[in-house]
């Protein structure tokens, strides 16, 4: 079971552990030219690939569909007057179109994520049994090689896209928990929020960059370039992963032995003494665990309902087409990216010359990029044909969503370093139900695309968002759990 009875006091217990921490900053290894921050910035371009190929395909449809016969209508049914989109010359494309119906193309769109939720768990117990480098390296290359497969795919017929978008979200499935479980590993207590949102803010710009430039690939190339060039950023990358990323301090050959000695000192009290032992029954019971299960899921409602609806909000309410302003779409992960960054920077700031706790930090973060979004969705909402202000207030609503980076979003690392993957893989198996279902729930509410419907849905994303910032405040924990640092017991768990 979890020691409910001891968090308490142990997350009281934190300050004086940060006060040493702090007086044994001098002995810090230089982030420039640092292993740690080299493993960031790849593992961010990593996770930019990973982005890319998870959204390309839903520009890269528009193009794919025989629907020329619709495009004089494309704005006669949104519930404010169109706005025009600048005339562009059409270039003569000779790659293949489809006849696909909605329902095609809703199961071509949410295929990802049936691969996807399929290794979570897997993806964190592999990164902790074989180390996560090599797990996440071909995770993220078979996703290439699929995509780069995905126009012989579509040529062959929906239903072998579908089986290769399955494929890819079964190996983007493991790049999250293992990229936890590396982390586990090379980042000191004191600056996990600033690695993090580094390596985390990939993901962000894969998506600020992906969309407009899938765009403009479509419009000068066509739709099959846009996997060509995506897959082959995700193979170069693969070859610095390869070159350059070790599992550990400990077998990274070209590491500072100064660095080497202050990652693995800061750790010494946090990872697990008992190696392939896994407390999964103290896991499952674990409720700071399931603190930041709530929140994940949570929060992802929300993210998944814009990732996933924001375009057909803005076609079908405000009678713009978001497919031909890529920069326009891409605003609110920009901001989001940004306040990522920016957060990570202030919470480890925060923890380490303030000594202010961990748990309170991670609590504040989660309350601001949770309960904010939430107020600024349903504002969205009430902005009527506005339509500057619907994008800003999307845009923010998005932006604040940054700030939970370093919230209970690394608070996997804070609880149970040791099983960060397979926390991670845990939390993110419940979270990866929002995008299976939330678009669907939200479509059947807007059937006659009105205004007051798209204000429900708004509604329940918000709702939905303030309890688990509820919860996580309550019941959420920053130290590491007497379970992930105890030699398992020698009757069992």
């Amino acid at each position: 079971m979890s020691a409910y009875g001891s968090e308490v006091e142990e997350d009281e217990q934190e300050t004086p552990l940060l006060h040493r921490a702090h007086e044994d900053k001098v002995h810090r290894a230089p982030v420039c030219g640092s292993s740690r921050y080299g493993l960031a910035l790849l593992s961010s371009y990593g996770f930019f690939v990973v982005y890319s190929l998870r959204v390309n395909l839903s520009v890269a449809m528009v193009d794919m569909l025989n629907n020329t016969h619709q495009s004089s209508a494309n704005h006669s049914g949104s519930a404010c007057p169109a706005h025009a989109n600048p005339a562009r010359p059409k270039h003569n494309h000779t790659a293949s179109v489809y006849d696909w119906d909605s329902e095609t193309q809703g199961w071509i769109l949410g295929s990802f994520f049936y691969g996807y939720i399929l290794t979570q768990i897997p993806g964190g117990y592999l990164a902790g049994r074989y180390g996560p480098k090599w797990l996440m390296g071909f995770g993220i290359l078979g996703t290439v090689i699929f995509t780069l497969l995905t126009p012989v795919a579509a040529d062959l017929g929906a239903s072998y896209l579908i089986a290769v978008r399955v494929l890819e979200g079964v190996g983007e499935g493991v790049t999250f928990p293992a990229m936890y479980t590396m982390w586990a590993a090379w980042a000191p207590p004191l600056e996990r929020s600033r690695l993090l949102t580094i390596s985390y803010i990939g993901a962000q710009l894969g998506t600020v960059i992906s969309l407009p430039l899938s765009g403009e690939i479509c419009f000068y190339l066509d739709w099959t370039y846009i996997f060509y060039v995506f897959g082959a950023v995700g193979v170069v990358w693969f070859v610095f992963w390869a070159l350059f990323v070790f599992d550990s301090p400990n077998t990274h050959p070209r590491i500072s032995e100064r660095e080497r000695l202050y990652i693995t000192s800061s750790l010494k009290n946090e990872l697990s003494t008992s190696a392939g032992y896994i407390p999964w029954r103290a896991i499952v019971t674990s409720g700071p665990l399931w603190a930041i299960v709530v929140a994940h899921f949570s929060y992802n409602w929300t993210f998944y309902t814009l990732l996933t609806l924001l375009p057909t909000y803005m076609n079908d309410i405000l009678g713009f087409s978001i497919q031909q302003n890529g920069i326009l779409s891409a605003l609110p992960y920009l901001g989001c990216a940004v306040f990522a960054v920016v957060s990570g920077q202030v919470a480890d700031y925060l923890r380490e010359t303030c000594q202010v706790p961990t748990v309170t930090v991670r609590k504040c973060f989660s309350l601001v990029g949770m309960i904010g979004p939430a107020v600024f969705l349903v504002a969205a909402g009430y902005t009527g044909c506005d339509y500057v202000l619907a994008v800003t207030f999307l845009t923010i609503s998005s932006s604040l969503g940054g700030v939970s980076a370093s919230g209970f979003n690394i608070n996997h690392l804070d609880i149970a370093p040791s099983y960060a993957g397979i926390l991670l893989g845990i939390t993110n198996t419940f979270a990866t139900i929002p995008g299976m279902v939330g678009p669907v729930i939200a479509r059947a509410l807007t059937q006659n695309n009105t205004i007051e419907e798209w204000q429900t849905v708004f509604y329940i994303a918000a709702a939905i968002n303030l309890l688990g910032a509820l919860f996580y405040a309550a019941f959420g924990r920053g130290t590491v759990q007497p379970w992930a640092v105890h030699a398992p017991p020698s009757h069992g768990d």
